[in-house]
C-alpha cells in the first residue's frame, strides 16, 4: 500500500489525500510530527530523492527560524539529528510507493502520472 508522509494540517497533504480518495487509491497516512521516523529512514529518503537539499523544505518557517549554524549540517549524522528534532523540515507530502520508490510533493498531473489515474 502507498504511504503518504506529511502533516495532518498541511494543505498540500490534504490535497494529496483528497486526490487519492477521489481516484480510490488505497493509501495510509503518517503524520511525521506524531509518528517520528527512524534516522535511517531519513537517509533512505535522502538517497532516493537526490540528497539532503532535495529532501529539505528550505522555504519553510521551521527552516527560516533555525539558527544559522544549524542550517549547514556537515554529515548524515548531523542531518539525522536535525530531522529528529524538526521532522517538519521534510518536503511534503512524501510518497512511498508499493515498490519502495519515493516521490515528493503533490500536483494533479504529477499524481496522474505517478498512479496512472485519471486518463
Amino acid at each position: 500500500m502507498t504511504t503518504l508522509y506529511g502533516l495532518k494540517n498541511c494543505d498540500t497533504c490534504k490535497k494529496a489525500q483528497n486526490w487519492l480518495k477521489r481516484f480510490e487509491i488505497p493509501y495510509s497516512f503518517v503524520d511525521v510530527r506524531e509518528s517520528p521516523q527512524a534516522p535511517e529512514t531519513f537517509v533512505a529518503w535522502k538517497d532516493a530523492v537526490g540528497g539532503w537539499d532535495a529532501l529539505i523544505n528550505k522555504a519553510s518557517t521551521t527552516w527560516r527560524n533555525l539558527p544559522a549554524n544549524r542550517k549547514t549540517p556537515g554529515s548524515d549524522a548531523e542531518w539525522k539529528l536535525l530531522l529528529r528534532e524538526h521532522p517538519t523540515l521534510v518536503k511534503r507530502p512524501l510518497v512511498v510507493m508499493d515498490d519502495g520508490s519515493i516521490h515528493q510533493g503533490f500536483s494533479d498531473n504529477g499524481f496522474k502520472k505517478l498512479f496512472g489515474a485519471g486518463k
